[in-house]
């Protein structure tokens, strides 16, 4: 009995159908009475049962006059919804319900004969078929990634390639065919794939256009990519089933903590448990020894592996990071707006300027990271610390032509550029210009060029002026940096009014 009516009733009012129509002769209409279903259901059962299914006479319905425009508009338009063509017969006249209609329309719908399938036998080493699975999502530090299987599959031997990327954008399907070929030491003739962008970007009938970088792997590995035709699951079934097979038997109920360590897992199922099953193609041998017959089919791999890695411009901006993939990788800050080339495998991300490299780091697949090379913060931090430097330098020689000899002498007997620098900028603070040109002339003249000396000088000229001592006040360096003309004071004797 078939499996589609055991889902619709019971064994038990099976049973009763199939015994009051052959044993005890009562007719269709009868079972359906006295059993309390409807008469389709008996219909349907004893049509599965091997008999013709039994005409009635059907009664005459508002309906009859709109079948011919129904029958020819359901031959040009199969797929038309009921309600389309009720709503069409509603304005050609129709005044009955929907429901009824609905129940008519499905009787008389062109039915899609069944298709059969040829099982599709291949030779050794011919063909592997190729599609990713999805498998959930993975968190990998603060990102949610998706979980991708790539499988690829031999069709003679059934031996199963698997692995887990986070993503199946192209550099990865490359990867994942790379990591195959390497992995069985050869590769199959023929490519075979389902309408996967990775692999046909459009396709018009037999005419089909490839992605170019798959193109360019089938070059450097000399196999012929196919795809298979639309809605024929016997051509690409081998996948298909080894996809299913993973989620079952390899897939479920797994621990791990780590994608290495699925990969891992994954490697060791393939050659393990995978290898050991009966081989459908012949069930005297396991997949193992199928494949190792197989393997003298395969074609030879090229002396060099085909480059995998993801390419991509980018630019650091104000501050010497590039973002790439979710996360900021440091370049040496002499770097910041330019455009650069990222090159990056599943292990290094390398920053190429032109064809110079600048920078390698450690990829992260975490989002939100700064992975910093050391070197390229110390080289910012001096970079900036000199350029401070410098700027108290050319304050010092705004106020005293006497600051670059100073310095000089003081950098010669061992004192340090920087600390020297600071003091005398502390110094043009507290006691203005004229103050600090005088004491530098006067260190200079003792041959004392140090600032504890200069500090010297300007207490004991503040003391001989009974001046109390200099407050110490931070000021901007936006502020020091600015050079203020001195006004003319007579401009200002006009402004005043007659005092009478």
């Amino acid at each position: 009995m078939s499996e589609k009516v055991s889902m619709a009733i019971d064994q038990t009012l099976e049973a009763k159908i199939l015994r009051y129509h052959f044993v005890e002769k009562w007719r269709v209409g009868t079972i359906a009475k006295q059993l309390g279903v409807h008469h389709s259901v008996v219909d349907r059962l004893l049509s599965q049962a091997g008999l013709p299914k039994i005409e009635r006479t059907r009664r005459v319905s508002i309906i009859d006059p709109y079948l011919p425009f129904i029958i020819e508009t359901l031959n040009e338009f199969p797929t038309l919804s009921a309600v389309r063509l009720y709503e069409m017969a509603k304005q050609r006249g129709f005044k009955g319900g929907p429901s009824q209609f609905r129940q008519r329309i499905s009787e008389l719908r062109p039915r899609k004969l069944p298709e059969a399938y040829l099982r599709l036998k291949t030779l050794p080493g011919e063909q592997g078929q190729v599609d990713w699975g999805h498998f959930g999502h993975i968190q990998i530090g603060k990102a949610k990634r998706p979980l991708m299987a790539f499988v690829m599959v031999l069709s003679w031997s059934r031996k199963i390639f698997l692995q887990f990327y986070l993503n199946q954008q192209m550099e990865n399907f490359l990867r994942g065919h790379v990591a195959a070929f390497n992995a069985w030491q050869g590769l199959p003739r023929i490519c075979l794939y389902d309408n996967l962008k990775s692999a046909v970007l459009e396709r018009q009938g037999a005419v089909i256009r490839f992605n170019p970088t798959l193109l360019d792997l089938s070059s450097h590995y000399h196999f012929e990519p196919k795809a298979a035709a639309p809605a024929r699951g016997n051509e690409k079934g081998r996948v298909e089933r080894a996809i299913r097979y993973i989620r079952d038997n390899f897939f479920a109920g797994r621990h791990f903590n780590s994608l290495d360590e699925l990969n891992s897992q994954a490697n060791q199922w393939c050659n393990g448990l995978s290898s050991d099953r009966k081989c459908p193609e012949n069930n005297e041998l396991t997949v193992r020894e199928a494949f190792t017959q197989e393997q003298s089919s395969l074609l030879a791999l090229p002396d060099n592996p085909f480059n995998t890695d993801e390419r991509k411009t980018v630019t650091a901006h104000k501050t010497p990071y590039i973002r790439f993939d979710l996360n900021d990788y440091s370049v040496p800050h002499q770097q910041v707006q330019k455009s650069l080339t990222v090159s990056a495998s599943l292990t290094r991300v390398r920053l190429i300027d032109g064809v110079q490299l600048i920078a390698e780091h450690p990829r992260s697949f975490s989002k939100g990271e700064q992975i910093e090379n050391e070197a390229h913060v110390n080289a910012l931090w001096l970079a900036k610390h000199k350029a401070s430097m410098q700027r108290g330098q050319d304050r010092l020689a705004q106020a005293s032509d006497l600051s670059e000899p100073f310095l000089q002498q003081s950098l010669a007997r061992g004192y340090p550029l920087k600390g020297t620098t600071t003091r005398l900028n502390q110094f043009l603070d507290y006691y203005g210009r004229g103050e600090l040109h005088a004491s530098l002339e006067e260190a200079l003249k003792q041959q004392s060029p140090n600032p504890e000396a200069v500090e010297q000088i300007l207490e004991q000229r503040r003391e001989l002026r009974h001046q109390p001592p200099p407050i110490a006040v931070s000021v901007p360096d936006k502020v020091k940096n600015i050079t203020v003309k001195a006004a003319k004071l007579s401009d200002y004797d006009g402004l005043g009014g007659n005092d009478d």
